[in-house]
């Protein structure tokens, strides 16, 4: 008890104002070292548009081809559902079932750690990557997107009359290289983007009056154009893998693989079949601005960035790319996520400045204007300016300190 009230005592003794006027001289450098720490803070933080958030959700797919609801739902997504209870901060799972397709959404609880959430989507993927060779044979995945956080600022949209899909995807992933150059940029995502295809219309009749089935065609196919190991010829100095060639390389080479009919004799593909070279029809995603069929660039900052800093450099990145992109061709800028916040962070500097000097008038006047009354009822009125002073630097003070901590 005894040395508990004397520490007590110390603190109630202890005043930080007395300190400060007994020790002037260090207390005017603990004060502009924090003034210029803090201005020099202000111009450092970060700014973006969305403050930074940990989504704790993840979506997983499973695509098992001409299987029932019911069969996805035993024999795949339960298997996942049952994987996924084993994870940490494991909360709530979610599963949707339909032919030839399993849908999960799993979720963490709210009170997992952001930094290690990371870590914990790792854990999952290698525990659903562990129990894989448990799921039917034929299921392609489990697929994993964990990605919800990402927020494109900027988006371009890359368009021209005159260009095909195929032509613009081309342009679109050589400007996606040089973009994802630029300092502060996590990624960019292309949206819009048309693939291509090589479409086999085979006709029934003609099959059937030619002895064939379609599974004899698509068998043909498969063998001619498979990707397998033809082992390797050793030397004395060196080992040359050997590679079996045959494999399809235009819709001409396609059209000319030979087919055995019922009868023995040898068709062409091409003779019963039509082979065109098409987009992917109905198209998963398309973009157009302004009217115009475009690919769509979006781009993400990094965490931790300077939106107003990204978006100087992109548009001196831009100036060049432009430069560069065929005749026809042009680069729009459709979100500008960097001129929102500049014209935010001016405004709100702005009202700050304006709180802050009429803050200052106020206490000048009420803190340092003094009456006194005189012996013949008349009033004077001085005004002290050393209390305002006080109040002037230190409301600047406090928010250098505030700018210094949330750095």
């Amino acid at each position: 008890m005894r040395n508990n009230d004397t520490h007590a005592g110390w603190i109630g003794r202890w005043n930080l104002s007395q300190w400060a006027l007994e020790h002037p001289a260090f207390t005017r450098y603990l004060m502009v070292v924090l003034m210029v720490l803090g201005v020099s803070a202000y111009f450092q933080l970060g700014q973006d548009e969305d403050p930074p958030f940990t989504f704790r959700a993840m979506v997983v797919r499973a695509y098992w081809p001409g299987a029932s609801a019911q069969q996805m739902a035993e024999q795949v997504t339960d298997r996942i559902e049952r994987t996924l209870q084993e994870v940490p901060y494991a909360d709530k799972i979610r599963s949707y079932s339909k032919p030839g397709e399993a849908l999960v959404i799993f979720q963490l609880k709210d009170s997992s750690p952001p930094k290690d959430v990371q870590q914990v989507w790792y854990t999952t993927r290698k525990k659903i990557g562990d129990m894989r060779g448990t799921l039917p044979g034929g299921v392609i995945g489990p697929f994993f997107n964990d990605e919800f956080g990402d927020v494109f600022g900027v988006i371009y949209a890359l368009q021209g009359d005159g260009f095909s899909h195929a032509e613009r995807k081309a342009v679109a992933d050589d400007v996606r290289q040089q973009l994802l150059r630029v300092p502060d940029v996590a990624k960019v995502e292309l949206f819009g983007v048309q693939d291509e295809k090589l479409y086999v219309e085979l006709s029934p009749k003609r099959l059937a009056s030619l002895g064939l089935d379609i599974g004899q065609v698509i068998a043909a196919l498969g063998q001619q154009n498979a990707v397998e190991s033809a082992g390797a010829v050793q030397t004395p100095a060196d080992v040359v893998g050997v590679r079996v060639a045959g494999a399809f390389g235009s819709p001409e080479d396609l059209a000319a693989m030979p087919i055995r009919a019922a009868s023995g004799a040898w068709l062409r593909l091409g003779d019963i079949a039509q082979i065109r070279r098409d987009y992917v029809d109905p198209a998963t995603t398309l973009v157009r601005h302004n009217g115009q069929d475009s690919v769509a660039l979006g781009i993400s900052m990094a965490s931790g960035g300077d939106i107003i800093r990204l978006g100087k450099a992109l548009r001196s990145q831009v100036q060049a790319i432009e430069a560069q992109l065929p005749a026809g061709m042009e680069l729009v800028q459709v979100q500008d996520q960097p001129r929102s916040v500049a014209t935010s962070v001016n405004e709100f500097v702005k009202v700050l400045i304006e709180a802050v000097v009429i803050v200052l008038a106020v206490s000048f006047l009420s803190l340092g204007l003094h009456r006194r009354d005189g012996g013949s009822g008349w009033r004077r009125y001085t005004l002290d300016m050393r209390p305002g002073l006080v109040v002037f630097i230190t409301i600047p003070l406090v928010l250098a300190i505030t700018f210094l901590v949330m750095q």
